[in-house]
Formats: structure tokens, C-alpha cells, sequence
């Protein structure tokens, strides 16, 4: 069983995910004692592809210390709209940011030290007795002053701080991704899909698309990757023969690249050639480890139980359509930070609760009109 610092509260942080990396990066930078217990064996670099960056993500980054050039970006000037033909129907002007998810990982992961990031132990068992919190985590019994969950939407952490809270639920359709080397994308599909953001919605369907830097950060032309978003409906008893078809269990709802049997790529690629315009047709099946994520709605009852809370999917999980989860998570983080720097850990724990659950709701409300504008 750990020890406590002698001159600052032992924070342990549940989760070694962007959630986890932003509250810790932070707290760490400002004197904290912080450990992160992660429960894969390997850390979580490949598991992501490519997300747009908003300004609490930037910020998060600043506080957390993360050098401005460790998480490099590619802009995109306009949005257009596909038709089934691959013909622009749609086009507006409007520049954004969009970062990898490996990069902004790897950024952060270098302001923790290695010895404070702890794999292959999940956090379990939650429990606080005479103002003790402890926990389990992987083999050992640990104790903290604060409890950080950030072990996303199947949250341990979540059992302890609101048990009657119930579990995400499953909205019906599920996201396929891809993320590929820009140089393998045909020139006509190149020339349409590069520098922009580009979208097209028909009928079970919602597809977009996007560069971001490359697999070492590069941004300049021929070294970046393009990044595809397939949205499509599918039912909970289809999902779940999915999960078992790939060996994991029934109830799960995502894949890893790498994960998803051969014959149901095959599908996707047929079924991309008929449903798709040809050039998210074509990067689609220059995907060779497609990978998915059902998507989840769920917002937490309360976000603070006894020196606990709760940061990022663990809080609340809203439909990527709002391209603020990751925002989300920054935001929690940075309002944590903020929090112990002026106040008592239990001060700290009231106002975050008061603070944050508004936000989480109110993301999650317009994820879900979002996701009731298209045809899935």
C-alpha cells in the first residue's frame, strides 16, 4: 500500500486516456503527487485516429505544460458537402484545427513521468471508511487524498460516486474510422478531400472526413494522414453478434483496429462502393485495420462522492457530432486544476460538482439533436 507525500495530497488518477492525461499533466505541473493507473498493458497510443481541436483543448495543453509544437496541427479552410456521386453540393469557407489523436496522447504522456504512469492496473473496488479512500489497483490496495476517474464510459470509479447512476446507453448506430497515409489516397480523391473538411449524409448513413499530421507529426503535403468517420445504423442485436464475431463479449461496444474480422471489412467495402461517393469509397477500402465505436449516450447523476469525481467519459459521454469530447475532458481538467489551486481538496470536490455537471448536460443534450438531425 502506497504512503502519503508529505507535502502534498496523493492524487491518483484512474485512467490513462486523454481524460486522464489532461488531469494529470496539470496537476503534476503544479506540485501535485500524482499517479496514473492505466489498465492496458501497453498504453493507449494506437487506440485513437484524428479529432478537432477546440479551444480547451489548447488551453489544457498550456497549463498541462505540453510544448506548443509537441502537438502539431493541419487546418482546413472549408466544409463541403458530397452527393452520392461525389459531386460538391454544399461548400462554405471555415477554417479549424484538426489534431491526431496519437500526438496529443504522446504530448501529454511526456509531461507525466514514467514512474507515475502505472499500466496493467485498472482501478476497482472503490471505497472510503473513516475518511480514508482506498482502492484497487490491478494487485495492490492503494490509498489517496482524491480519487480522478477517468476510466471512460464503463466507469469503476463511476460505481463508487454515483451507484444508482446506471450505465450508457446505446443509441442505435455506430461509428467506423480509418486513418491512412495521405499519399495512398487517388489523385481525384485527393483533390477533393484535401484541405477541407468534407461530409455527406444519405439515407442509414453519415460519412466525413479530414487530415491530420502524421504518425511522427509531420503536417507538411505527402506525410500527413487522412482520417474517415463512417457513421451507420445498426441495431444492438447486430452490434452485439459483431462484438462476439470478434471475439469479445456480447455487451461490448467497440473495436480496436485490428480487431474486426476480415469478412465484415470486406462488407464494409462493398457496401462503402454502393452507399458512399467513390472518393469515401476509395479511402475506405485502403483501410486495412478499420475499427469502431458504438455510440453511447450518458451523463452522470453527480460527478463527486468522498473525495472522488468524476472527468471526462467517465462524467458524461456525448455523441462525437459535437467534436467536444475531448474538449469536455480538457475543460474538467482544467477546472480541477484550478479548483485545488485555490482551495481545500473537499472545497475543491463541491464546486467542480456545481461547476462541470451543467456543462456535461448541456453537451450532451446537443449531441443528441445533433444525432436526431440525420437519417440513422
Amino acid at each position: 500500500m502506497s504512503g502519503f507525500a508529505s507535502s502534498a495530497p496523493r492524487i491518483a488518477v484512474a485512467g490513462g486516456s486523454i481524460g486522464g492525461l489532461f488531469a494529470a499533466a496539470m496537476l503534476h505541473r503544479l506540485g501535485h503527487d500524482v499517479t496514473v493507473y492505466e489498465k492496458s498493458v501497453h498504453g493507449l497510443r494506437a487506440r485513437g485516429a484524428g479529432l478537432v481541436a477546440q479551444d480547451e483543448v489548447f488551453a489544457a495543453l498550456d497549463v498541462a505544460g505540453v510544448p506548443a509544437g509537441a502537438v502539431p496541427g493541419v487546418t482546413s479552410v472549408e466544409r463541403i458537402a458530397l452527393d452520392l456521386r461525389g459531386a460538391v453540393r454544399y461548400r462554405e469557407r471555415a477554417e479549424q484545427t484538426q489534431l491526431s489523436w496519437d500526438r496529443l496522447y504522446d504530448g501529454l504522456r511526456d509531461a507525466i513521468p514514467d514512474s507515475r504512469y502505472v499500466v496493467n492496473s485498472p482501478v476497482t473496488d472503490v471505497d472510503a471508511r473513516a475518511g480514508v479512500l482506498s482502492f484497487t489497483a490491478g494487485e495492490e490496495r492503494e490509498e489517496a487524498s482524491l480519487l480522478v476517474g477517468a476510466d471512460g464510459a464503463h466507469s469503476h470509479v463511476r460505481r463508487f460516486v454515483a451507484p444508482d447512476g446506471g450505465e450508457p446507453s446505446y443509441a442505435g448506430y455506430a461509428i467506423w474510422r480509418g486513418l491512412i497515409p495521405e499519399d495512398l489516397v487517388p489523385g481525384a480523391s485527393a483533390d477533393t478531400l484535401f484541405r477541407r473538411m468534407t461530409f455527406f449524409t444519405g439515407p442509414g448513413e453519415h460519412a466525413l472526413g479530414y487530415l491530420v499530421p502524421g504518425a511522427d507529426g509531420q503536417t507538411q503535403p505527402g506525410r500527413r494522414r487522412y482520417n474517415w468517420v463512417w457513421y451507420r445504423s445498426m441495431s444492438s442485436g447486430d452490434l452485439s453478434a459483431l462484438m462476439t464475431a470478434a471475439g469479445r463479449l456480447p455487451l461490448s461496444t467497440s473495436l480496436a483496429p485490428g480487431q474486426t474480422p476480415e469478412d465484415v471489412r470486406t462488407h464494409l467495402i462493398e457496401a462503402a462502393q454502393h452507399r458512399l461517393p467513390p472518393p469515401f469509397a476509395d479511402v475506405i477500402a485502403m483501410e486495412p485495420r478499420p475499427f469502431l465505436q458504438g455510440v453511447l449516450d450518458y451523463v452522470a447523476p453527480r460527478l463527486t462522492r468522498t473525495r472522488a469525481l468524476l472527468l471526462g467519459d467517465a462524467a458524461a459521454v456525448v455523441r462525437p457530432h459535437t467534436a467536444m469530447g475531448a474538449a469536455k475532458a480538457a475543460g474538467d481538467a482544467l477546472a480541477l486544476a484550478r479548483l485545488l489551486r485555490s482551495s481545500t481538496v473537499d472545497a475543491a470536490l463541491a464546486s467542480y460538482d456545481e461547476q462541470r455537471l451543467p456543462v456535461a448536460t448541456s453537451i450532451a443534450r446537443y449531441g443528441v439533436r445533433l444525432g436526431e438531425q440525420l437519417p440513422l
